[in-house]
This record gives structure tokens, C-alpha cells and sequence, in this order.
């Protein structure tokens, strides 16, 4: 098991951000986060990441129970987190290679050397993402969507148990965005890879690979299970509280607001 919440919930500065989350995920399984802004995915990933821990309810993540296991450590080299709030973190002059070694040891530079095994392995994974080419290049000159990939490269370092993709895409053109979404079709493609977490709140980033989601809304699941079975009219009607219409295209849903008929007349 990757993940086991239970009744979860979290209360922050006397208010309550989570209430009562059920979520299972098992060995191999890739799922969606899905939510608006301001639904709680944030305290979600906090919560999974071990930087908050659940004001109530039961919480493994990875064989570790919160409240009883030591976490923050154990964790932090078991699950490999993605988010642009990490872009700003690091120092101006590491270079990108530097950074993807720096996933190593789960820190922000270097502060230890680096192993051969670990400088080969980076170079391995620079050229998996496709960015060995500015492998020497300062991390502050990339572009967006070159700096996603080399996080993600640097959160595959550390042979990751859970990867959290958290709005990788954010920030990206039409053509960056498609291009990053292939490499994380390929990363999951991958055999003996990760469990994938991919948060969003754009629907045409669902890709297939990703069929199950948990619909996070205000706070709590609104609903879970197979991707295909919870991207539907009426369910997402219901969650989006407007009549919205759901288009597969190669896979993916793609939405739309429903015409009010009754308006036109």
C-alpha cells in the first residue's frame, strides 16, 4: 500500500482545510488529483509530504503511520515531489545538472559529493527527460518547461516509491505543455516506476495512463475511483455545481459549459 487516509482531516489556524479524506493507493497505481482552486489539493500534498500532520484520523503513507512511525526523513527519499514553489529555491549559479544531483539527497544544493554512480545516473535521467543538453546550463536561464523536467529528473534521483507531479504544466504553452505531458506518459509507462499522483485542475491533462482520480472539492472527496466513470456529465455537473459536457479526445476529457436551451428562447 502507498497510501491508506482515513477519516483525515486538518484544521489550520482554528479552520478546518480537509475534512474527513478516504483515499487508497496501491503499489503501481497512477492517479488524478483533481480540484479547483482553493479545494484543498495543497494540504493534501502537505499532509502526504509529512510538513502537516492530520489534525484527526489515520494516516500511512508508504508503511509509515503518522503519529507513530519517524517520518520526515524516512519520507522525504521515498517520494519524489514536483512543484514549481521548488523552482525559486534554488541557488542562482547551480547549474541543471547540479540540481537532478541534488535530488540524491533530497536537499537544495550540494553539500555532500556526489557519487560516480549518482553523476552517471543523472546524466541517465537528463537524457530520459530530453535535457542533457543544457545539463550545464544555470537553472534560473531555463525555461519553464525545461525546469519541470529537470525536476522531475531530480525527483527521480532518490528511486522514488510515490512521484507527486503538482501542476507540472503550469506556466507552459500549448506546445511545452504537450511536450512535458509526453515524458510523464512515458515516465509512467515505465515498469517497476513509481506511483504517480498528477495534480490538477485542467481535465484535458488527464491523460489515460491515469485512470483513476479523486475529485477534491472545498475540502473533501467529492468522489473517487475510475477515471472514466467519474468524468461524465452528470457527475461533473454536479461537482462544477453548472451543467457542464464531457468530450473524449484520444483518451483525454475535454469540458464544456452546456448551452442553456430555455435562454435562447
Amino acid at each position: 500500500m502507498v497510501l491508506e487516509l482515513k477519516g483525515v482531516s486538518l484544521k489550520r489556524n482554528g479552520k478546518w482545510i480537509l475534512e474527513d479524506i478516504n483515499w487508497s493507493i496501491e503499489a503501481g497505481e497512477h492517479w488524478v488529483l483533481y480540484g479547483l482552486n482553493g479545494a484543498g489539493k495543497t494540504a493534501l500534498l502537505n499532509l502526504l509530504n509529512a510538513y502537516y500532520f492530520p489534525t484527526t484520523g489515520r494516516m500511512k503513507v508508504l508503511g509509515k503511520e503518522f503519529g507513530t512511525d519517524p517520518l520526515a526523513e524516512h519520507l522525504r527519499t521515498r517520494i519524489g515531489f514536483v512543484s514549481s514553489s521548488l523552482q525559486q529555491k534554488f541557488y542562482p549559479g547551480d547549474n541543471a545538472f547540479e540540481v537532478v544531483l541534488s535530488g540524491s539527497f533530497a536537499s537544495i544544493g550540494l553539500y555532500e559529493t556526489p557519487t560516480d554512480e549518482m553523476r552517471q545516473k543523472a546524466i541517465s535521467l537528463l537524457k530520459e527527460m530530453g535535457c542533457l543538453d543544457y545539463a550545464n546550463q544555470t537553472y534560473h536561464t531555463l525555461s519553464q518547461g525545461e525546469r519541470q523536467r529537470v525536476l522531475i529528473a531530480r525527483a527521480l534521483m532518490a528511486d522514488p516509491e510515490l512521484l507527486i507531479l503538482d501542476e507540472p504544466t503550469s506556466g507552459l504553452d500549448f506546445i511545452a505543455r504537450e511536450q512535458l505531458l509526453e515524458v510523464i506518459e512515458n515516465l509512467v509507462d515505465k515498469q517497476n516506476g513509481p506511483a504517480i499522483i498528477y495534480v490538477t485542475h485542467r481535465s484535458d491533462e488527464v491523460l489515460p495512463v491515469f485512470y483513476k482520480t479523486l475529485l477534491l472539492k472545498k475540502g473533501r472527496v467529492f468522489s473517487s475511483g475510475y477515471t472514466t466513470d467519474l468524468f461524465k456529465d452528470e457527475g461533473l455537473s454536479d461537482f462544477f455545481e453548472i451543467p457542464v459536457h464531457v468530450h473524449w479526445h484520444e483518451g483525454r476529457p475535454v469540458l464544456s459549459k452546456k448551452e442553456n436551451i430555455t435562454s435562447r428562447h
